[in-house]
């Protein structure tokens, strides 16, 4: 299965970059994340992060879980994709320049289906994409 959303940003593509690209600031933009360790390649294509993650699973709650992220693709300053391999899920952000202020954020996650009763992969790009734009907002008011 494959969700997308996607939001205007209200910063330059270039600084939204810089915020994807650092990997501490997974955890403050990603649902489900609580902290990231990245290794020395930081966001580049094989990059393997230790990450934190809390479950969301109505009928059993978990304690925070780590995992494994692998960066799969990177094209600076347009496109970030990685896999969360405990989750089973596929990211992708593309970033898209609208004026010299402004980004539109795309963000897909593709994932084996699951009942939606047992997980909220449906809505995680959406509450992520909310979270970037939330960020920026709050930047562009500084």
């Amino acid at each position: 299965m494959r969700w997308r959303a996607q939001r205007e940003l209200l910063a330059s593509r270039a600084d939204v970059w810089a915020l994807l690209a650092e990997p501490y600031h997974l955890a403050d933009w990603w649902p489900d994340i609580q902290g990231v360790r990245p290794d020395e390649r930081r966001l580049a294509p094989g990059a393997r992060w230790q990450v934190i993650v809390m479950s969301h699973h109505p009928l059993a709650p978990a304690p925070p879980k780590e995992s494994l992220l692998v960066v799969t693709r990177v094209q600076p300053p347009e496109l970030a994709a990685w896999n969360l391999l405990l989750q089973k899920l596929a990211l992708e952000v593309l970033l898209t320049p609208l004026s010299p202020e402004r980004t539109l954020a795309t963000i897909t996650v593709e994932a084996p289906w699951r009942p939606e009763l047992l997980g909220r992969r449906r809505t995680l790009p959406r509450v992520a994409v909310d979270r970037l734009h939330a960020l920026c907002q709050t930047a562009a008011t500084l």
